[in-house]
């Protein structure tokens, strides 16, 4: 074979040569990627041309690949896989929730909320490649912001330094827990100044909740609570108000999960309108799968239909471009009416 300037393969090319390499049979190469066995042995011949190298040595009765074919076997096949994982990528962006998601979510939420939201995935995405992240508020924030986390399940308003998209979920009350033989257990209408004769136990800091159960506090006038005790999460706050140390303020989807573990709870629910938080979605504003995760959020609404919240209204649609006098859609050239 005279040497030449090598030129580029083609993928065609490249994939017949692999194939030849593999089964090491003209006839079972064209077989195996469904052409011809005249073409793949042109594809072959011209990947030798375009190399200015001997890949194959053919004889009657078999294929043998050269020692540089082998290394070049190596380098197609390699090739060959980074063009699929570059259209399976393609194809992951065309079709909803597809490939990998790295999803944030808080401690407060995880434990009641993962179930419902893995049952919505299995069922609904099972292409979706779920990877989950249990993290504080701060810790979320900032992996979203540096593109560690793509969505975050989380408590409302996110806050942070920078601004995220959010997409409520749903609201949930907060219900005061007690030790059975307090004069509250069993109240379902206390008002939110009882707290000012209460011992409420809070998180440790950096937990949103620890932040909006203070808030909740100093709403009922009350400047402290929580005194020098603090747990890091909230299976520790109701074992500590079994034990008489004073009572805490769960979300009412942690109420069921928390408070079964022991007979030494009881539930005080608040007058309406009682105190609470919004959970929903947060993910950076502009992304490409902005509408992925409205879509996302709206099946996961239908799916936590059955816990005690109160399910957010959808985002509004956004208002329709006015046309133009041509009907282009161009509002540069729409009349006032």
């Amino acid at each position: 074979m005279k040497p030449s300037t090598p030129r580029t393969p083609t993928v065609s090319q490249l994939r017949a040569f692999a194939a030849v390499a593999e089964h090491r049979h003209f006839r079972d190469a064209a077989a195996a990627i469904g052409t011809s066995q005249s073409a793949l042995s042109g594809a072959v011949a011209a990947l030798e041309e375009s190399l200015g190298a001997q890949l194959v040595e053919r004889t009657t009765r078999k294929v043998v690949i050269t020692p540089l074919g082998e290394r070049i076997a190596g380098h197609s096949r390699r090739v060959l896989s980074a063009l699929h994982a570059l259209t399976e990528e393609a194809e992951a962006a065309r079709r909803p929730f597809t490939g990998p998601l790295h999803l944030g979510v808080i401690p407060t939420v995880a434990p009641y909320l993962l179930p419902t939201v893995l049952r919505l995935v299995r069922g609904t995405y099972p292409d979706l490649e779920l990877h989950v992240h249990e993290e504080r508020t701060p810790s979320l924030l900032n992996g979203l912001a540096d593109g560690r986390l793509d969505l975050l399940l989380l408590a409302l308003p996110a806050g942070g330094p920078l601004p995220v998209a959010e997409i409520p979920l749903f609201d949930e009350d907060f219900v005061l827990v007690v030790p059975p033989e307090h004069e509250l257990s069993g109240r379902v209408d206390v008002p939110r100044d009882v707290l000012l004769d209460l011992d409420v136990l809070l998180l440790e800091e950096g937990h949103c909740l620890r932040d909006q159960a203070l808030e909740i506090c100093r709403e009922a006038g009350a400047e402290q609570a929580g005194g020098s005790t603090r747990a890091a999460g909230l299976a520790t706050l109701v074992q500590l108000v079994a034990g008489g140390l004073g009572c805490t303020l769960l979300p009412a989807t942690a109420l069921d999960v928390e408070t079964g573990r022991t007979d030494r709870l009881a539930a005080v629910r608040f007058a309406q309108p009682a105190p609470g938080r919004r959970i929903g979605l947060a993910h950076r504003p502009g992304s490409a799968r902005t509408g992925e995760y409205g879509r996302f959020a709206a099946a996961l609404r239908e799916a936590l239909r059955g816990l005690p919240v109160r399910l957010a209204a959808p985002p509004a649609a956004p208002p329709a471009v006015p046309k133009g006098p041509t009907g282009t859609g161009d509002p540069a050239t729409a009349r006032p009416s």
